[in-house]
Order: C-alpha cells, then sequence, then structure tokens
C-alpha cells in the first residue's frame, strides 16, 4: 500500500519531448517529525536523522522532550502532549528493533513512532487507545495516516526472532476527525 512516485516523461503539444519530474523522499540527512491536526496545524516533537550505510538506510530519533510533558499513568512513566481534550503520549517500542528502512518497507520507523491517547482529565491510560501512524512515501516527505491498535498486543514478547509482532489485523483505521493528532509527517 506504499505509494512510490517516479519521474515520468510526456510528449508537449507541439512534440517536444518535455520532463515533468515528480520528486520523492531522500532517505539522508536531519528531517523533522511533526503531528498534524485535521486542520493542518502541526506541531515539531522531534528530528530524525537518516543515514546510508553498507547499503542499508537506518535511523536515530531525536525526541524534543520539552515539548512534553511528564506523566506517571497506570504505574508506569510517560511522556505526553497535552492538548486540551486530549493527551498523546509516547510508546517506545519495547522489543528488539533494527531501525533499518527502505522505500518499501517503513515498518521499523512506524514501530518507533507509536502513541497511545488518553483523555485529558483521565487518571489512567487504556491500552486499547494505541496509535499506529502507517507511513508513506509523499513527495517530498513522508506521511502516516492514524491507525487504532490495542497496545496490549505489545504486553508479551514476541518469540525470538519475530521483529513484527504487529500484524494488519491489529491495526484498525482510525477517524481523523475524532482524533487530536490525526496526521504524522516527516520533512
Amino acid at each position: 500500500m506504499k505509494k512510490f512516485l517516479s519521474l515520468a516523461l510526456g510528449f508537449g503539444v507541439l512534440g517536444f519531448a518535455s520532463t515533468t519530474a515528480s520528486y520523492a523522499f531522500t532517505f539522508q540527512g536531519e528531517k523533522q517529525i511533526k503531528l498534524q491536526q485535521e486542520d493542518g496545524t502541526s506541531i515539531a516533537v522531534g528530528t530524525i536523522a537518516f543515514s546510508n550505510k553498507e547499503g542499508r538506510t537506518t535511523y536515530e530519533i531525536d525526541w524534543n522532550d520539552t515539548r512534553f510533558g511528564e506523566h506517571f499513568l497506570s504505574m508506569r512513566p510517560f511522556k505526553c502532549l497535552e492538548g486540551e481534550t486530549k493527551h498523546w503520549c509516547r510508546v517506545p517500542y519495547p522489543y528488539e528493533i533494527r531501525r533499518n528502512i527502505s522505500a518499501t518497507d517503513l515498518t521499523d520507523l512506524e514501530y518507533d513512532l507509536l502513541f497511545i491517547w488518553k483523555g485529558a482529565s483521565e487518571y489512567g491510560i487504556n491500552m486499547w487507545n494505541g496509535v499506529y501512524y502507517q507511513l508513506e512515501e509523499d513527495g517530498e516527505r513522508l506521511a502516516g495516516t492514524l491507525y487504532e491498535m490495542d497496545m496490549d498486543k505489545l504486553g508479551v514478547p514476541p518469540e525470538a526472532g519475530n521483529l513484527r509482532p504487529i500484524r494488519e489485523v491489529d491495526l484498525e483505521e482510525g477517524y481523523p476527525e475524532s482524533h487530536w493528532l490525526p496526521k504524522i509527517v516527516i520533512e
């Protein structure tokens, strides 16, 4: 379901060859990670540094911790963005992850961008409120669509060697209008 943009060649009205370029996301250098509201307003929450080594693209995320408040929820510490009606809390992926990606496989990065939401006035956290952003290339950026998931799925370690325990059947497409931050953008 990943989109790929390529260079397209076409002919103009007078028969001259013309080139129309669709720029693709470059998996190198430093990019910003932004969570977006439905109206397009965004919050920069960190940076990601891509590097290419031995034919692999790897990455490292540097979260902007000044954006996140400290919360102790359900007997665990969480770093949360604090909205008027909802808080968006980071969920560090707790198991082995290689942090290798390609234009056709962004799964490791998706696992590093897990969140859980809670009502701003709620005391605890409900693991049913997991947020998984499914990423795809969108021109010169990566864009993520919100899927909902039960984070209890991550409560039990996967079998040794299983680096992809979250399956498509574990994800349910979210309703953007019912969430504070339904999109993520890396650009």
